[in-house]
Order: structure tokens, then sequence, then C-alpha cells
């Protein structure tokens, strides 16, 4: 009761009315859509923010002995500037449905109602009032920390240390919170594994698949993701009843975290494997980089198995168990190295085969699989015998390699979908491109990117606290909103929320990439011999627009 009392006695409304401002600008739209609980809980945090920053602006003032507005005059200007923020927040709260719906329109999704607005006003409430005592109960345990200190010493040092006192104790505390729960997630990560190890389905029984009696990957060691990847893709006979003539069954390799000890002997293993299986003497191979978790995605797999008759072959190696988040954080090195020791081992034997007769080799990645492969494609070491193409989805925005090829774009072209050079080497896909136009035609490699305007994994930039980011100086692509501002400090927050709801996109949209936005890029990387514009649209109708569900369905 004394903290609630002191809290409404202390409260201010000009630091509200800050907050307020705060709140209004986080309702402006930004790539990915929010609900109203999203909303409503970023509100909440973001009128807590203003408030905190009304009351630190306030010490400060106090501090340096500046003049206050007293009397009618500072009266008046508290109904003016409270009435300004009121009408503004009004505005904003009006004109945020209208904004959320015309971004979820483009999207596909269904329109909301008023009582949106609703949910949000009463979530951001709530979520203020916990973060506002929240910071009632800081302020008293700093009372009482000073308190101590001011029985041995004067009251101006009981003050300073009084704050160094709780900031080190509030630092000690939630830095051991997030380590906690990050260790938790890595326990429990580990533990899902051995669970899979110990429940592993039982060994492919056809000697041409990895993990089968005949195999030298270790199946039990493979894990979920290595082993769905191995078996649910399309066989010959599915690819012949699509095709029309005879076909072979892919060959799919992929070595788990658990198979070796470093980088190199799950390398090394990966290209024994693709020995035995004989996958250099396949038309096309491609060497690909997985997601954290070694999720390989179906969406991209399968089509291009399809569109390559089953005369093709794919090899990844899995080097983490954490979700993509936690293994960039992490586990960054171990991704890097591992894609870049599988890539030098394949690169090394392939280079050693006649040139007339061994496949053609492409790398291939989403996310988190492309910023490691990018990596891995070290063009410098490629040169002398370089590889056939790449094809990189959705790449992170920390890639180096892309952000080199981004800035590279042609002056006028849009940064979402730019235009490089005469298109000979590097072309760019979206959802409404298939990089099939160019100036020029293409040169000995092809390298093709896939990257949706909205998002946020790729299009997020660090510097958008103070600039807007180079995307938002274009006019808006055909999904994103054209009501879209650049607001210092807000944009940042916002972007960085997207980034954690990009995942839940309808399909080809965010960080949502399925089967149909792929095929058109692998036709282009890879040039398929005899394919046609009907194929392409058959493959198409084949896959079904299924997001991470492939295109291993019935041909009829």
């Amino acid at each position: 009761m004394p903290i609630l009392r002191s809290l409404v006695r202390n409260f201010s409304v000009p630091c509200l009315m800050l907050g307020l401002l705060f709140f209004a600008a986080s309702l402006t739209p930004s790539l990915i859509p929010r609900g109203p609980v999203v909303q409503g809980v970023l509100g909440g945090i973001v009128i807590g923010v203003g408030y905190l920053v009304g009351q630190i602006v306030g010490l400060f003032w106090k501090a340096a002995d500046l003049p206050h507005l007293q009397g009618k005059l500072a009266l008046a200007f508290r109904l003016v500037m409270g009435s300004a923020v009121l009408a503004f927040a009004g505005w904003t709260m009006t004109s945020s449905l209208e904004w959320q719906n015309e971004l979820r329109g483009k999207m596909g999704l269904e329109p909301t109602d008023a009582l949106h607005l609703v949910k949000i006003v009463s979530i951001a409430t709530g979520t203020f009032a916990v973060a506002l005592l929240g910071g009632a109960l800081i302020a008293a345990f700093f009372r009482f920390v000073r308190s101590k200190l001011n029985r041995i010493m004067p009251e101006r040092r009981a003050n300073v240390f009084g704050v160094v006192t709780v900031a080190v104790i509030l630092f000690v505390v939630t830095r051991d919170g997030v380590f906690d729960h990050i260790f938790q997630s890595l326990d429990a990560s580990y533990e899902a594994a051995q669970e899979l190890f110990d429940t592993a389905p039982p060994l492919p029984t056809q000697p041409n698949q990895a993990g089968s009696a005949a195999s030298l990957i270790d199946w039990a060691a493979m894990g979920q993701p290595g082993r769905n990847f191995v078996l649910d893709g399309p066989d010959a006979a599915a690819i012949s009843a699509f095709s029309g003539r005879p076909a072979l069954d892919p060959i799919r390799v992929y070595v788990g975290r658990a198979d070796g000890e470093t980088p190199e002997d799950r390398a090394q293993l990966a290209l024994a494997e693709l020995k035995r299986l004989n996958a250099f003497d396949r038309k096309v191979l491609i060497v690909t980089s997985p997601t954290g978790t070694g999720w390989m995605d179906p969406g991209s797999h399968d089509p291009i198995e399809y569109i390559h008759n089953g005369d093709i072959a794919t090899v990844s190696v899995q080097y983490s168990y954490l979700q993509s988040p936690l293994a960039l954080i992490l586990e960054t090195r171990t991704g890097l190295e591992q894609a870049t020791a599988l890539l030098e081992a394949v690169h090394e034997h392939w280079k050693t085969l006649p040139k007339d007769s061994r496949p053609r080799l492409y790398v291939h990645g989403l996310s988190l699989g492309a910023w490691s492969s990018m990596h891995a494609t070290n063009l410098f070491r490629l040169l002398d015998d370089p590889i056939n193409g790449a094809f990189w989805a959705g790449p992170p925005f920390p890639s180096g390699l892309w952000q080199r090829i981004q800035n590279k774009r042609t002056p006028g072209s849009p940064w979402v979908l730019p235009t490089i050079g005469d298109g000979s080497l590097v072309r760019y896909a979206s959802h409404f491109a298939d990089a099939s136009q160019a100036e020029a035609n293409w040169g000995t490699m092809r390298i093709v990117f896939l990257q949706y305007s909205s998002d946020p994994i790729v299009f997020y930039d660090p510097q958008s606290i103070w600039r807007a980011p180079p995307w938002m100086n274009d006019p808006p692509a055909p999904d994103v909103s054209k009501h879209l501002i650049f607001i210092p400090f807000v944009t940042q927050f916002q972007l960085a929320l997207d980034m954690a709801l990009s995942f839940g996109t309808p399909p080809g949209h965010g960080h949502a990439y399925f089967a149909h936005d792929y095929i058109a890029p692998w036709i282009e990387v890879t040039a398929p011999e005899g394919w046609t514009a009907e194929d392409t649209e058959r493959l198409k109708a084949h896959c079904n627009g299924g997001l991470r569900d492939g295109c291993n369905n019935d041909a009829g």
C-alpha cells in the first residue's frame, strides 16, 4: 500500500503524455501486420519507455536547476500540449485500423474491426500498469538502499551510490535470468535431440539411401531434420509420373551433428557417402546449408528434383540443434565453419573430375543457411575452377556478401529488387519477380537471391535508429504499406518486432518462403534441358502452393 500511495502521489501527467506520443508512433504500420495482443503489449511497453524518458529528463532538469513554468502559464501549456497529444493519439488509433487492414489485404488476410482497437487499448493499459508498478518497486528499493547508505555517508553521495548499487543488482539479476533462459533452451534442445536419437524410426531399407544399413552415416545420430529430408522427398516413380518419362531416384545425403566430432570430420563423412552413392555421376550436385535446427525446406528441395527428373544429388551437414535465433547468437562460427568445411571438401574432389562428365555444382541455403553458404562460397578460392551457380533465399541482413552485392545496385533500381550490372552474373527474385528478365544473357556462373520485399530478416537495418533504411526511400513494394514512414527510434523498434513476427505471415510474405517462388529461380540458376514455361506452370500446380509441404504429391 505505501508503494501504491507513493505511485499515485508522484504520478506525472506530462510524462504520461510523452508515453502516449510513443504509443501513437507505435501504431504506425511496419512490414508485418500486428494482432491486437502484440500491438497492445508493444503499446504498453513504449508508453512505459516514454514515461521513463520523461522522468529522466525531469530529474536532469531539476538537478540543473532550470526554470519551471508556474501558475496559469503552466496550466495553459499543459492543457494545450495535453490536448494536442490526445488528439494525435486518437487520430493514430482510428487510422491504425485502416493501416493494418491495408497491409493485411496486401497479404491476403481477413480485415480487423473496431474491437481490434478496444483490445489494443485494454492490453496496452494493463501492460503499462504492470511496467509502472515494476518501476515503483525499483524506486522503492532505491529509497531503501539510499536510506541505509545515508547512515554512513552524506545524502548526495548516498544518492549516487544508491543508483549504482541498484543498477548493478538489477543487471546481475536480469543477466542471470537471461543466461538461465538460454541454458534452459540449450538443455531442452539437447534433450530433444537425445530423445530423437533414442526413438529413431527403422533404418531405410534401400541401400541407395543415406542412413541405411549400407550407409556410412549413423541413422540414429542423423536427427529428425535429416531423417525427414532423406525420407520425405519424391522418388523416381513420383517424378516419372509427373514428367512422363523414366526418372532416377534423387540422392539426398545428410550428416547429423552427432555423426562427427569436428566440422571437417562431418564434411569428410558427407563426401565419402556421396562417393558411395555415385553422386558425382549425376547431372546436378547441390551443396546446401540447413537452418539452425538442421531443417531443410522441402519447398525448395522437392521442386529442383522434379525439374531435373531425379538426376540430381543434394548434400547437407547439420551444425546445431538450436532454433535459428539462438544458433545465430551462440553458434555463429559453428555454422560458418561447417558450411566452409563441407563446400571445401566437395569442391576439392569435384575439381579432380573430368570437366565434361562431372555434375554441375551449385550452392544453396535458406535464411541462416544462406548466410553460412555465402560465407563458404569464397569467390577467390573458386576462381581457378568456379562452381556453376548459387541460389540463396531470405539472406539475413548481416550477410557480408549480400550487403556488398546490394550496394552495387544500379542507381534507380529498387533496394528490395535491385539490378546488378547487366544481370549476367547476379539477379534477384521475389514473390513478384522470377529473375528471368535482364539486360544481358546469363554468363558462366549464375547467382540468384530470392528475397521478399516484406521480409524484415532481410531488410532490417541497425542504423534505422537515426536514418531511414534504403528501401524506405523507394516507392513501396506491392506487399508493403503505402503509409509506412520512417520515425527515428520507433522504426528501429518496429523492425525488430517484425523480425520476431515474420515467420507467421502468409506464404510469399515476411520470412515464409514457399515452393511456388523457389521454382523459377531454380530454373534460372540450373538451366534444365528441355524445360518449358508450360512445365513450370504444371510444377506449380503440382506443388499446390504448399508452404513447407514441398511437392511430393501424387502426380495425378
